[in-house]
């Protein structure tokens, strides 16, 4: 870590954030086959559970509109300590719930938590990073995520075996404790030096650059020319200050923040939360047959998506965002168009007394489909799942980087919300077209991606004005951008020698 090590501190500490979410995807999807909490509920049909996962999601649009406002007012730092609080609230209210009312109530609740952390989180990360690691810091949301994802899957089956509602109040609560650990561990966190400059704050993001670039040095070079940098950007920003969202629209800057919507919408049309919600009753369908085996290799579906992000943590900042975006779209469209395949041509529909389906599919196709789930889950995690986060946090100015990503980021939940209600119902419906739709909207976003998005790793966050000052066709802009490498190399050298 060397240098940077409190950097990777402060990014580790606030990728808590992402647990929170991860934690209570998990939890819900397996709770959701839990027989105490269907015989709690009254056996919730396919729309009603579609209601109950996706009122999170409806929670987290909401927050995550309003964070922009709450990061640029009260700062990064305390809008996450405002979320941990709001989230304990919902997920108190969802373990005591005793009626389905009250449960939907108390996950719209944590939702708006999540959603100010799913959009604060990944701002205060970047902008406390230095370029080479930011996308390695963003990472850490979405590994967070794995993580939460992964603990909750595995609490879930241990106490899925008691025989009463404690098998589903237990992991709810449990969520609270995360959520109370980040709220205390941000006290000792600093403001971003970004949003201390933009409040005039110029001494303090001099203290906090110095800390986590040069060991607390104050006069190191590289501590004196961010602080210049920064300063000159919020000086820029506001001679074009934006005071509204409707300037959002406006050009330069619509480019942007159409490309951030895009890939958070494209992010959640990769599938990967039908896939986390569903997992075990898409287990069960494809012939894994008793609740400890759907339960268990949901478990095991935590583990590879939690690995899997391990390899985006460290060389993403090598890879870069484009080349790594394409790889995943190749390998998750790949994997359901053989999951589709194999689910058309052997599945035999019947359905139980109380309207399960079940596809009867031979063992030999039936382990093929759970592979592929398996293997598009570790596509996502290593590409769209950290690059989904790290792409707009990154790409907006000062001015308006709160206000473009809490949009960004809503739609993101927007899309999050509709999948979630719709999902469970087109899994019954439709079963293997569903994968099908999936795989033809990941070959499309091959295409997006190399047409329209360009390059962004390895460059300041204040680099990105010249970045997206060209061509919207993002693969006949390489020309520019090289020849302003090209000049900025030069610039140096004479620096250097002078």
């Amino acid at each position: 870590m060397g240098k940077n090590g409190k950097a990777y501190l402060v990014g580790s500490v606030s990728a808590l954030g992402g647990f929170l979410f991860g934690y209570d995807t998990g939890v819900m999807s397996s709770i959701l086959e839990m027989d105490s909490w269907k015989a709690y509920f009254n056996t919730p049909s396919s729309v009603g559970q579609g209601v109950i996962v996706s009122l999170l999601t409806a929670g987290c649009f909401v927050g995550s509109l309003g964070a922009g406002w709450l990061a640029d007012k009260f700062s990064r730092k305390r809008t996450i300590m405002l979320a941990c609080m709001v989230f304990s609230l919902g997920a108190a209210i969802q373990s005591g719930s005793r009626n389905r009312a009250m449960l939907i109530v108390g996950r719209f609740i944590a939702g708006l938590g999540v959603g100010v952390l799913s959009m604060t989180v990944p701002v205060f990360q970047s902008e406390i990073a230095p370029p080479k690691i930011r996308g390695r810091l963003v990472s850490m949301q979405q590994w967070a995520i794995t993580w939460g994802l992964l603990v909750a899957f595995w609490i879930d089956y241990g106490t899925h075996f008691i025989k009463n509602d404690a098998s589903w109040r237990i992991p709810m609560g449990l969520q609270i404790v995360p959520a109370l650990i980040l709220f205390v561990a941000m006290f000792f966190m600093p403001y971003s030096p970004r949003w201390l400059v933009d409040h005039e704050r110029v001494d303090e993001a001099h203290v906090v650059l110095a800390k986590l670039r040069a060991d607390g040095d104050m006069n190191a070079p590289e501590v004196l020319a961010e602080l210049d940098e920064i300063k000159e950007a919020v000086r820029l920003d506001r001679e074009t200050a934006v005071r509204s969202y409707a300037e959002l629209v406006r050009f330069p800057i619509r480019r942007r923040v159409i490309l951030g919507v895009i890939i958070q919408i494209l992010q959640q049309l990769t599938g990967i939360n039908t896939t986390l919600y569903f997992a075990p009753t898409i287990f069960k369908q494809s012939g894994l047959t008793g609740k400890n085996a759907s339960l268990l290799a949901q478990g095991v579906n935590g583990v590879v998506n939690m690995l899997a992000t391990i390899p985006a943590i460290l060389w993403i900042d090598r890879w870069g965002r484009r080349k790594t975006l394409i790889f995943g779209s190749l390998g998750c469209g790949v994997a359901y168009f053989i999951q589709a395949v194999a689910t058309g041509a052997t599945q035999h529909k019947s359905y139980d007394d109380d309207g399960t389906l079940n596809l009867n599919m031979p063992k030999g196709p039936s382990y093929l489909v759970i592979v592929c789930i398996y293997l598009f889950v570790a596509s996502f995690a290593m590409t769209w799942g950290p690059i989904g986060w790290i792409y707009p946090s990154e790409i907006f100015p000062m001015r308006i980087r709160s206000k473009a990503n809490s949009i960004t980021t809503a739609s993101n939940w927007l899309f999050n919300f509709i999948i979630g209600l719709v999902s469970p119902i087109l899994i019954k419906r439709i079963t293997w077209g569903l994968d099908l739709i999936f795989a033809i909207i990941m070959f499309a976003s091959i295409f997006i991606v190399y047409l329209f998005f360009p390059e962004t790793k390895n460059r300041s966050l204040e680099d990105m004005e010249v970045i997206f000052s060209g061509s919207a066709w993002a693969h006949k802009d390489k020309k520019r951008i090289a020849e302003y490498d090209a000049g900025v190399k030069h610039h140096i050298t004479e620096k250097e020698y002078a």
